[in-house]
C-alpha cells in the first residue's frame, strides 16, 4: 500500500478501547450472565462483515503476526470459508428474488454457521489481540435497527431488561473513519468507504494501490486530512462518480431507539402483536441502551 493509514488505524484502536470498556461495563453489571471464557468459540462461527478500515486493519496486523506456513494455513481456511459464504449469500439472494420476505432471509442467514479462518484447532483465536469489534461484543446484548440479540450460550433471557449496546453509533464511527481514509487515498472507487467484506476476504486481500483504486498520476498531490481543500467528513470528494454505495448518500446517526417514538408505555413483558413496538421485550422489559459517541464533529 502506497499510503500510510496508521493515523486511521490509531482512531480505530481508540474505538476498540471504548468497545472493550462497554463490554467490561455490561459484564460487571450482569455477572454470570456473560459466559464468555477461554475455549468457547460460538462467536467464531457467526457471519458478519467488516468495514473498510476494520478490514484493512485486520489485514495489516495479520501480515505482521503471521508469516510462512502459518499464514498459508490461515489463507487456505479463509479460501474455504469464503467459498461457503459465497454459496450461502447466493442462495439468500435467490430466495429474495423468488419473493421470500427480507426479514425471513435475514433470519436464515443469522442461523448459518461458518468457521472463522482465524479459529485455531485448540479453539483459540490466531489474532485475538486484534480481533474485530463484533467478536468483542458477541457475548452481551446488542441492538441494531430495532432488534436485540445476544449469544445463545449466555444467561440472558428474552424479554428481561438488560444493559444493551447500541451498534448504530459504532457503525457510524467505523464508516466515518473509512470515509476520511478513502478521501486521503484519492480513490476512483466512490463506494470504498461503505464497502463491507467478510473476515476471510479481508485476510486474503492485498490492500495495494490497484485494489484501492488509487489514481497513480495524482498520488503526489494528495492533501492531508484537515487541509482547506479536503472534502468534509460525510461528503464525497469532488469529481467522484456517484453510485449506490456513494459515501455522499450515507446518513450517519439514523437509528431506532427503545421503545419507538409512537410506542405507548405499558406494563407488558412482551410486545406481542403491538404494531408500534420496536423491541421484543415490551415496555416493562425494554433494555436500557449503552452508547458510545458517534462520528466526531
Amino acid at each position: 500500500m502506497g499510503i500510510d493509514l496508521s493515523p486511521f488505524f490509531a482512531e480505530y484502536e481508540a474505538l476498540v478501547a471504548e468497545v472493550d470498556k462497554l463490554f467490561a461495563t455490561v459484564r460487571g453489571q450482569c455477572g454470570d450472565l456473560v459466559t464468555c471464557k477461554p475455549g468457547c468459540d460460538d462467536c467464531c462461527h457467526a457471519l458478519f462483515d467488516l468495514s473498510f478500515i476494520e478490514g484493512a486493519y485486520l489485514n495489516a496486523r495479520f501480515n505482521e503476526v503471521h508469516t510462512g506456513l502459518s499464514r498459508d494455513a490461515i489463507h487456505m481456511r479463509a479460501d474455504e470459508a469464503e467459498r461457503k459464504q459465497h454459496k450461502i449469500v447466493r442462495q439468500a439472494m435467490k430466495a429474495k428474488e423468488n419473493g421470500v420476505e427480507t426479514s425471513f432471509v435475514l433470519q436464515q442467514l443469522a442461523r448459518e454457521r461458518i468457521r472463522c479462518p482465524l479459529l485455531a484447532d485448540d479453539s483459540t483465536c490466531a489474532l485475538y489481540a486484534y480481533r474485530p469489534i463484533t467478536c468483542r461484543l458477541y457475548g452481551i446484548p446488542m441492538a441494531f435497527e430495532g432488534q436485540t440479540r445476544t449469544c445463545g450460550l449466555s444467561g440472558f433471557q428474552p424479554g428481561a431488561p438488560y444493559p444493551t449496546v447500541q451498534l448504530e453509533k459504532i457503525q457510524d464511527r467505523l464508516v466515518d473513519i473509512s470515509l476520511r481514509a478513502s478521501q486521503l487515498l484519492d480513490t476512483r472507487f466512490s463506494g470504498l468507504a461503505t464497502l463491507f467484506v467478510p473476515v476471510s476476504v479481508a485476510l486474503m486481500n492485498r490492500y495495494d494501490d490497484e485494489y484501492l483504486g488509487i489514481k497513480q498520476d495524482e498520488f503526489e498531490h494528495l492533501d492531508a486530512p484537515g487541509d482547506a481543500d479536503s472534502p468534509a467528513a460525510g461528503e464525497a470528494p469532488a469529481g467522484m462518480p456517484v453510485g449506490p454505495a456513494d459515501p455522499a448518500a450515507y446518513q450517519p446517526g439514523k437509528r431506532l431507539e427503545f421503545p419507538s417514538d409512537d410506542c405507548q408505555s405499558c406494563a407488558k413483558d412482551g410486545c406481542g402483536d403491538c404494531a408500534s413496538a420496536s423491541s421484543g421485550g415490551g415496555c416493562k422489559g425494554k433494555p436500557y441502551i449503552i452508547e458510545i459517541g458517534g462520528p466526531k464533529e
